[in-house]
This record gives C-alpha cells, structure tokens and sequence, in this order.
C-alpha cells in the first residue's frame, strides 16, 4: 500500500521558531526586492487583499508563502487522480452579512440572479444525500441522534432549538461576525452554559460537542458558550428535524478538491506576483515605508522586500513573532489565543465502501457517533455519472492541544490505522479495499474560541495593517476573506 504525509511542510512551519531573527545587512550590500506591497501569507485572507486590490486597479505588490501553493487551510491535493482535500471542504451558502463573500461568488458565476431571486449553481451545491450518522449499529439520515431516542432526549432537543431561535431573532449573531461581543456567553464554557440551562442529555451534548469539535477543534468543555451559540444562530439554527420542521437547511457549496476549488480561483490572476516557499522572518517599519526579510527555503537565502506597505495575513501567534517591536494589540492578542492541531486522512478505495448492517446510503458527509474522528466526506459525491468507481474518502480528527506533539511525531501509517480502527465497524471491508493513503498535519490548524477570547479589530498604520481569522477568534472562510478584502480595499490607488 502506498502512503505518506501531504500538505503543509511541519519542517518548513519551524524554520521560524529554530531561525534566530535575521538581521539586517548593511545598507546597499543587501539583495532588495522592490514592490508596493507585500501581502505576507497566502492563506484565504491574504488571497482576499490580493482580489481587493486587483479590483481597486493596483497590481504592484507581491505574496508571500511558506508553502508552494497557496490556500492555506483550504489546500487540496489529488490521491490515486481523484481530487479532494486536504483542510476545509464546504462554504455555507454565506448570509446578507458575507456581502465580499456574496461578490466573490458571483464572479465565479456561482450566484447570479434569476426572476428577482439570488440562486446558486446547483452543480456546486450539496447533493443528497448530505449527511448521515453511523448509530446504534446502523446508519440513519442526519447527524442529529433521533431514531430510537427518547422522549425526555426529544424534549431537549426542543428546547436547545427554541434557545437558539430566539438568539437568532436578536439579529446580533451573524457571520462575519460584528462588533457585538456577547460578555455573558463569551465569559463561560459552552458545557457550563448547557448545564445552567439543565440541557443535561447525552445525546445532544454529544451532538453538540462534535459540532465544536467540528467547527472550532475542540469540544463544548473548552469553547466559549458564545461560540457554540454562534455555531447555530448564526446559520441555521437548531436542525430542523430537531424541532419537527419539514424545512431543508440552507445550501452548502462544496467541490471534490473542498474549498482548494475557491483558493485555486482566487489564486489564479496572481501568476508572478505569487512568491512560493518564502518564510517571513521578519516585517519593519522603516523611515522610508517597510522592510520585509523572507527566507527562500529553497536556497536557504534571506531575501528583503522593501515596499510602501505590507498586509499582515498571518497566524496571530506568527505575527507577534515576526513583526518588529510588536505592537501592545499584537502581543496581548497572540497570548489569548489558543489553537488546535488537525488530521486529515485521505484514503483511496478501490470502489465505494460496503456499509454493514442498514439504512441510509453513502452520503457526503457521514460520523459515527462516539467516534473519536469527526467522520468523513466523499471526494467522488458530486459527480454525476452513477456507476460506481474507486472513490477517496477524507477522514478528519481534531485530537486536542495535548495531542500537538503526538500529531507532528507519529509516522503516517498511526493516523491512517486510527481512521481504520473508527470507520471498519461501519465498513468492514475498507481494509482490503484501500488502495492509497496521504495523511496531512496542521499543528496549529485553527484558533480556538474560549472564554474570553472575543473577537478584535486590529488597528492599521501606515505601513502595516491585518488581516486574519485570527481576530474573529475562529476560524471560517467567511471572515478570513471579508478581512482581506477589507485590508486590501483600505489601501489608495495613489498611496
């Protein structure tokens, strides 16, 4: 069997941490790059600024990237020639708030208006079956535990949904999220809150810890009680089964490759100015605009760019690091936050996986309930042609902050027999079926939203400005792009 690791390089994401900061050489010794700004990360947010300001008609500016291929947390890769990815996989269709995200979709020509009403690519869109859940030994629609639950559990299903309702006619939570910071549910754990309201069950704890899990990379012990709030109001709400409703959810677009479908448009007008394998090892303000110093891992060269500005779109805890004589917002933000480590396993089967026991059909996302993974999607889903084939199936877990060493230093084959270990009781056959296994790694893959933590608007100067998830305090495509676009629109056409 073939495998090994994909995606983000941990080798190249420490250059950093084991580099002592460069310093400067001597004044017109030094090879200078020259450009009028450096966009520095290539993830979601720093391909938004590049889009505002090709769209404001400035095209004098260069990103930066750890990596050989931008995206960020939404990077896809190929397994045995099927596309599928290797972070993010979905965009919700995005609400009236998301009005950058709204745009860029149209211009992808995914949305577009029809009779008065804004529609949505159905090729794009989610097919059914969505979703089904691996409970009590057979697999039933939804994720939510319902067949065979009790009346009690019903009940409190209920009650979280009219909880969650009445959050959502408040209209203050909303994705990008505002400058409305929640103080009480922001100041507990979701798990505490849950208890204050006696929402005791353990099949909606279970339910709603695998949505943090999901969602924010840890568990309803360790989110804030406003984020696990905010994971329903401001979507959804509670599923509509919960409440008994014959209303479908909203949409959700979705591509084989995952969100890598929206990184690679969003990459594509950048050719040249697109600068791979660039470790930024240090941003300065200087008399004259800003000095970037960036390490070119493959020539283990320290190269500088110097520009009238550069847009920060890196990790909270990276721009701390990198950015001279960081400034007190930077410093205090980077000790609040805390992320989680991320594992996803693609597996490459033979043909599409035999299900033990009954009930609903292969899905594109499918959980097995009390699974320590957070389940898997199906590469081959939206395709359209119904005979069956070889078929890639992308397993996720999220094991935990402590669990950030282990991540990094276990072989391949360690994540590869746990994903086996989950999804052979559903499917008995996947071990003689897989044919090809490529296992990606994200020490610090997304922030986490505990207590306190809240949201912040980093300000800007005149040489530097931010941009990332980071300062919404999780991590979702929504808000890493309307920063972006927000940084990158800030800028003059004549500065």
């Amino acid at each position: 069997m073939q495998g090994g690791f994909a995606g983000a390089s941990a080798d190249r994401g420490h250059l950093l941490r084991a580099a002592p900061a460069p310093t400067f050489p001597q004044r017109g010794r030094e090879p200078v790059r020259r450009t009028r700004i450096v966009i520095a990360g290539a993830g979601i947010a720093g391909l938004a600024a590049a889009r505002a300001l090709r769209l404001r008609g400035i095209d004098d500016f260069v990103v930066l990237d750890l990596e050989d291929q931008p995206g960020g947390n939404s990077r896809a890769t190929e397994v045995g020639g099927i596309a599928c990815p290797l972070g993010a996989h979905y965009l919700p269709v995005p609400g009236d708030a998301a009005h950058d995200v709204q745009d860029l979709l149209e211009e992808l020509g995914l949305r577009r208006r029809v009779a008065g009403r804004w529609t949505y690519d159905e090729r794009h869109l989610v097919h059914s079956p969505q979703e089904r859940l691996y409970f009590d030994g057979h697999w039933q629609d939804g994720l939510l535990p319902l067949e065979g639950v009790r009346a009690s559990t019903l009940a409190q299903y209920r009650r979280f949904a009219q909880a969650v309702e009445a959050l959502r006619q408040t209209g203050t939570f909303t994705i990008p999220r505002g400058t409305n910071v929640h103080a009480a549910l922001d100041a507990l754990t979701f798990s505490a809150w849950l208890g204050q309201q006696g929402l005791d069950d353990a099949h909606l704890r279970w339910f709603l810890d695998y949505c943090c899990r999901d969602d924010y990379g840890m568990g309803i012990a360790t989110v804030s009680a406003w984020a696990g709030l905010h994971y329903f109001a401001a979507r959804h709400g509670f599923l509509p089964e919960a409440e008994g409703s014959d209303g479908e959810r909203e949409g959700t677009l979705t591509w084989p490759e995952g969100n890598g479908w929206l990184a690679r448009a969003l990459a594509a007008p950048l050719e040249q100015r697109f600068v791979r394998g660039r470790a930024v090892l240090r941003i300065e303000e200087t008399r004259d605009g800003v000095a970037v110093d960036a390490l070119d891992v493959a020539t283990q060269q320290v190269e500088r760019w110097q520009a009238s500005h550069c847009i920060v779109a890196l990790p909270v805890f990276v721009a701390a690091r990198v950015v001279a004589e960081a400034p007190d917002f930077l410093k205090q933000r980077a000790q609040r936050m805390r992320y989680a480590p991320w594992v996803v396993v693609n597996l490459h089967l033979r043909e599409p996986p035999r299900d033990s026991g009954h009930g609903a059909q292969l899905a594109w996302d499918n959980v097995v309930y009390g699974g320590a993974g957070l389940g898997y999607v199906v590469a081959t889903h939206q395709r359209l042609d119904p005979r069956p084939g070889p078929t890639v199936l992308s397993w996720y877990i999220a094991p935990g902050e402590a669990a950030r060493i282990e991540v990094l230093a276990k072989p391949w084959q360690h994540w590869r027999d746990a994903a086996l270990k989950e999804l052979s009781g559903p499917h008995p056959d996947i071990v003689h079926n897989l044919s090809q296994v490529q296992v990606a790694r994200y020490g610090h893959a997304m922030a986490v939203p505990v207590p306190g933590a809240g949201n912040a608007r980093p300000p800007s100067s005149q040489r530097l400005s931010f941009a990332h998830s980071d300062w919404a305090g999780y991590s979702v495509f929504e808000e890493a792009f309307t920063m972006g676009h927000a940084a990158g629109r800030a800028l003059s056409p004549r500065a």
